[in-house]
Order: C-alpha cells, then structure tokens, then sequence
C-alpha cells in the first residue's frame, strides 16, 4: 500500500512537470539582448504567452543570431523548422515580399504607432499570400529612417552626391540612387564596422536601433526630414511562427498565441519602438550631436527625384498582375488614416 502511494505521488509529480512545460518555443533574432525589440516587445511576449499558459509553453529567446546563420535567412529558419519563431526584415531577401514593399518607398512613413497600425489593415487585405509558408504573428515597423553619417552633414539633396550609404532594402536602394547616393545593402548588425572602416559614410536607420548597435561615437551628423524625428523611409518587420508548430498545438495553446499575435501586438512594439526612438534622439541631442532638420517646404525637390520609385514599384505591380494604383492608394490612405487617430 505504502508503495502504491509512494507511485501515484511519483506519477503525479512527473505527470504535473510535463504539463508545466508542452512545448519550447525558441525565438531567433539578430539584434542584441538590449535592443529594443527584446526589451520592449519579445521579452513581454514571452512572459504573456509563459504566464497565460501556466507554464505550458516555455519562450526561450536567442538574439544576435546565437542559433547560426544570418539575418536575411530567418524567414526560412522559421518556415523550415530550424527556429520554432523569427523576428526579421522582409526587406531583407530583396523582391521576394513586393507587396509589403510599399511602406519602404521613399516618404511612406511615420512613426512607428502610425505605420505599425496602417500595416495592419493592408496586411490583411494584401499580403496573405507572401506569408502563406508562416503563421504571421505581427507585422510592424520602426519609425521613418534618418540619416546618420559619420563626417559629413547632408542640409541637402547635393549633398547627397558621392555618399556612400546603408540601406536596408530594395527600394530604399533606389531611392537613395535617385537622390544622387551610393547605396550599399547591408543587415543593420554591419553597419557599425562598416562606418569605422568607411565602407560607409553613413547609414539609413532609425535613432532607435543606433543605442543597440553603440555607433553614437561614430555617428555624430544627422538629417531628419519635414519635421523633427521625420524620416525618409522605412522597413516591414515580421514576427513569424512556423507552421506545423502552431498547427500542431492544442487548441487552448493556440489561444494563448492568438491572444497575443496581431494588432494587439503590433500596436505595442509600435509604442515600444516610438519610445525608444525619442530615447536615443535626445542622447544625441544632449551630446551635443548636428541633428540638421531640412523643412517640409524643401523637401519637393527630394520627392520629386524620388516619384520614378515609387512609379516603377506600381508598374511592378501592375505587370505582376495587380492593381499597383489601388495598392498605392489603400496604403497611402490606411497610413493617413492612422496618424490622425
């Protein structure tokens, strides 16, 4: 008898253990632990989904690319398995998301709450088929890029001329060309070591990723755009599931997921990622960096060297068989729409 109770204890005790933890669920990405999509959005994550699980799930984080590879292959860890979760640029594997390129075309770009909650609607009406091989679990962006440069001052498009340049996607790339830069594509995790050898004179990013990558002695010349903290583009962000992960979870872990994914979500990275930004602006402003801010009313010029972009991405669109216009005109629409909410 004393034995019977001592085994039904033992089963009860190692029956308990395996329903505290069901599934492991690594998350990949590639900036540091510091940065702000780990301290103000994946970490949060993963006590939410730990703590609605009752422990069921265990979240376990690597950044800086701990499990291998490089940051343009994250999408395909997490399709194929090699991750169970990535946080990655779509922008980063050139022309194989072009529908969610329209937010990246030259001055589609707000704050990063502004663009986050446009790309929200537009996702759901446009991009169900260049995430198919994921479970989505967020789209989001940063807010509008700056320029960061290392000895040189852009106040204009001329100066702009022989620049060498980060930039972190395809159209970002025309862009830049079509305002008289030299682009240089490049995952943000290089752009430190290309700034101090000057590979790069300067890079395309936001204030809020220059804390994490600790450029502030390299980088000391700034250009904002239209108004402080505007910026000249953007990148789409994605946090993706695998597939057959979360189509093999019970259903009452699938909630737990569900309830944390999506618009909910992104609208917290995008207040995340907003905060953070005024952060590290104003450490540059109190280390008495040039932030040179080019007015609204000057910026024609760059948006009219600028228009054969954004011109050319609605003609690729329309040859890939959709209306280019329509797209243009629902992004453009959904991102007003949610700067003025």
């Amino acid at each position: 008898m004393r034995y019977s109770m001592i085994a039904a204890a033992f089963v009860a005790a190692t029956a308990g253990t395996a329903q505290a933890q069901e599934v492991t669920l690594r998350v990949h990405h590639f900036l540091s632990s510091d940065a702000p999509i780990q301290t103000g959005v994946l970490g949060p994550w993963e006590k939410m989904v730990e703590e609605q699980s009752e422990g069921r799930i265990d979240v376990q984080i690597y950044p800086s690319m701990q499990l291998g590879g490089k940051p343009p292959q994250l999408f395909d860890q997490a399709r194929d398995g090699v991750v169970d979760v990535a946080w990655t640029l779509l922008g980063y594997t050139p022309g194989r998301f072009p529908k969610s390129e329209v937010f990246e075309l030259p001055f589609m770009s707000a704050s990063a709450s502004a663009t986050t909650a446009a790309l929200q609607p537009y996702q759901e009406k446009y991009l169900g088929d260049e995430l198919a091989d994921v479970h989505p679990l967020m789209l989001h962006a940063p807010a509008a890029y700056k320029l960061h440069l290392k000895d040189v001052s852009v106040s204009s498009m001329a100066d702009l001329e022989g620049l060498k340049l980060r930039t972190p996607s395809r159209t970002m790339t025309d862009g830049l060309q079509a305002l008289g830069a030299t682009a240089v594509g490049m995952p943000v995790p290089q752009v430190p070591q290309a700034l101090t050898t000057g590979v790069i004179d300067g890079a395309v990013i936001p204030w809020e990723v220059s804390g994490s990558l600790r450029i502030e002695s390299v980088a000391q010349n700034h250009t904002e755009f239209g108004a402080e903290n505007g910026g000249l583009s953007t990148s789409v962000m994605a946090l993706v599931m695998n597939k057959g992960v979360y189509e093999g979870l019970p259903d009452d872990l699938k909630k737990v997921i569900d309830d944390n994914s999506g618009a909910a979500l992104a609208e917290m990275a995008g207040t995340a990622f907003d905060e953070a930004e005024l952060r590290e602006r104003q450490k540059a402003v109190d280390a008495g960096h040039e932030i040179v801010v080019i007015p609204e009313a000057d910026l024609a010029a760059w948006k009219e060297a600028s228009q054969p972009v954004i011109d050319a991405w609605v003609q690729a669109m329309t040859d890939a068989g959709h209306d280019g216009a329509a797209m243009l005109s629902d992004a453009e629409a959904m991102l007003q729409s949610a700067q003025g909410q």
